[in-house]
């Protein structure tokens, strides 16, 4: 069953994309507010978000940028009459994965909505944005404020289990042996110290002070969810 969330406080054209949207394998969520659209995140898994931007009770980009910054990466198509293209330039920075001005035809939106939702499904897990940082592991793309960052094959390797494990303590022990595989009989106890340090130096605005990648002493490393 795939699960779409719309935010859309104009009644008539809610419930006309509810209609042009609905199959048999398809449940959607019809929120008004930015207060119900954040309840229904809490409650559990979306694949899509089609988002307004002007609500009632504040803007979806704000809702956009809590999903980001937390780590969330659902696919989000923005919905919405702001036609500037700064409004597009912004919003798709923030982590949108598509832009729709209205007036819309519906049959565009359809297909819109199908090729989010086979990405989705092809690479669910390939795909993450965090803050500033876009990762796709798949493509072993990473990028930091819209710039490209090279990085090593063992910097990859760590990066990926710390965010696919981000809030969670890793310990030490844990990360060398997810990391050092590939039959290596024996790993320099500073190979994985040295790894995070770069890691620091190319990722965290200031990696003396790291707000992602924080040292949990005495146990190993943690990717915060900030």
């Amino acid at each position: 069953m795939k699960r779409i969330l719309l935010v859309e406080d104009d009644v008539t054209l809610g419930q006309g994309i509810c209609l042009a949207l609905r199959e048999t394998d398809t449940r959607i969520t019809l929120c008004r507010t930015l207060g119900e659209a954040r309840a229904c995140v809490k409650t559990g898994d979306m694949n899509l978000m089609i988002l307004d931007i002007n609500l009632p009770d504040g803007t979806g980009l704000d809702l956009l940028h809590e999903l980001r910054e937390s780590g969330n990466s659902v696919p989000v198509i923005m919905l919405t009459v702001n036609d500037m293209e700064m409004d597009v330039v912004n919003a798709l920075e923030n982590g949108a994965d598509d832009y729709i001005t209205k007036p819309f035809s519906l049959a565009i939106l359809r297909a819109r909505v199908h090729a989010q939702l086979r990405r989705e499904r092809s690479s669910p897990d390939s795909r993450v944005v965090i803050g500033p940082y876009v990762f796709d592991f798949e493509r072993m793309e990473y990028a930091k404020d819209g710039f490209q960052v090279e990085l090593s094959k063992t910097e990859q390797k760590l990066l990926r289990v710390l965010v696919q494990n981000r809030g969670r303590t890793m310990s030490r022990a844990a990360l060398v042996d997810e990391v050092w595989t590939g039959g290596a009989e024996y790993v320099d106890e500073n190979a994985l110290s040295v790894t995070v340090k770069r890691l620091r130096d190319k990722l965290e605005e200031q990696p003396s002070k790291p707000r992602y990648l924080k040292t949990v002493y005495g146990i190993g490393y943690t990717w915060a969810v900030n």
